[in-house]
């Protein structure tokens, strides 16, 4: 097993709890795992960037190689493009599809989405809506996990467990709220 992954968003949506999720779920499998994470700026809306490397052998760097990526899990649509040079031929980009506008000369949504479906395989939803609607609206980073599961090539009860022990010091009400994002993303990607 090799998954090349890049996370990316905005400060302050919450990618480096997915790729602690994803570490942890990959040890808990295992796994060899080496990060490398670029942080921007949350109250700034910065640019966060996490390279998420995770194999059954040895790993030897911690950046992956344009061209490189088989998945990119992107809390903003306009952050998803700005990798997709990393991306693989048969690679999977899974965004959310709602915005994050923070700059002024922001790009028209429309053509990010048409560049978005030229895309091979592309899962785009609306996890902010999905976390608002399911009473859980903290947890849209979690929800974009749980579509990005199958991709990630992760057993969904291995990224539950590691969602409980990540979030257990919080206490049982966010340990269940972050499973039920888990879930309901799952269940969002078919």
């Amino acid at each position: 097993m090799k998954k090349d992954i890049i996370l990316c968003g905005v400060g302050g949506q919450g990618i480096l709890s997915i790729a602690t999720i994803i570490g942890e779920a990959a040890m808990n499998e295992n796994l060899y795992i080496k990060q490398a994470e670029v942080h921007g700026m949350s109250q700034r809306g910065g640019d966060v960037q996490s390279n998420l490397r995770i194999s059954s052998e040895p790993i030897a760097s911690d950046l992956i190689a344009q061209g490189g990526a088989d998945v990119i899990i992107s809390m903003e649509p306009m952050e998803a493009l700005h990798y997709l040079p990393f991306l693989s031929k048969e690679g999977w980009i899974i965004t959310s599809s709602a915005p994050f506008v923070n700059i002024p000369n922001y790009p028209d949504i429309e053509s990010i989405k048409a560049e978005l479906e030229g895309v091979k395989n592309v899962i785009a939803i609306d996890i902010e809506q999905l976390a608002k609607d399911n009473g859980v609206p903290r947890s849209a980073n979690v929800i974009l996990l749980g579509a990005a599961q199958k991709a990630i090539g992760i057993a969904y009860e291995k990224m539950e467990d590691a969602v409980r022990r990540v979030f257990v010091r919080k206490g049982e009400a966010i340990v269940e709220a972050n499973i039920k994002a888990l879930s309901i993303g799952r269940e969002a990607q078919k």
